[in-house]
């Protein structure tokens, strides 16, 4: 199956990860666009496999072309070059339910994992703390504009910097994530 040979050309396996979905359908379809519009590099509301690929390997995962190439392209609507954002929406539903067929039970269990495995795309040094740097670093690899500019990603660090060290920690982080999760909810 082709979405099978997708997950296999991945250099690091994914997670089983209740993260990939939220239980609130309006969070997600927030967070899908904004993944959308990130990887659409150009703002022309198509996202193309290279456009895909490129934004897969700033973030480290390695995918085989060709095996992106044949899993994406059954989404892509006749005379498109690309996905557009519907397409993209069901690319994200088939693989939800290819890879993450878990029960309440399972994602609760999966929820502290995943966000650890969060915390540590940040801490790229792995000392616990996410630093102003280190996030600035972060965002500009994803293309971000706040990645830009130290002064705001500063502030960023302020607003979830519960003991004002300057730095989040997994519980400052993990309290963020909820505060996300239940105030867009």
């Amino acid at each position: 199956m082709e979405v099978a040979a997708c997950k296999r050309s991945l250099s690091r396996r994914a997670s089983s990860s209740s993260s990939f979905r939220l239980r609130c359908p309006s969070l997600n379809s927030v967070r899908l666009r904004r993944v959308f519009d990130i990887f659409d590099k150009n703002h022309d509301g198509i996202i193309t496999v290279q456009e895909i690929h490129h934004a897969l390997a700033r973030l480290g995962l390695e995918t085989d072309l060709c095996h992106l190439d044949s899993t994406i392209n059954s989404f892509i609507n006749p005379g498109n070059i690309g996905l557009t954002y519907d397409g993209f929406v069901a690319l994200h539903q088939s693989l939800d339910e290819t890879f993450f067929g878990l029960d309440l039970e399972e994602e609760e269990e999966e929820d502290e994992s995943d966000l650890k495995e969060a915390f540590k795309v940040f801490d790229e040094d792995g000392d616990g703390f996410i630093s102003a740097k280190e996030l600035q670093a972060a965002l500009w690899k994803l293309g971000l504009p706040e990645g830009k500019e130290i002064g705001r990603v500063e502030q960023m660090i302020c607003s979830v910097d519960q003991n004002h060290d300057g730095c989040v920690d997994f519980v400052e982080f993990k309290h963020m994530m909820q505060d996300v999760v239940f105030c867009s909810s």
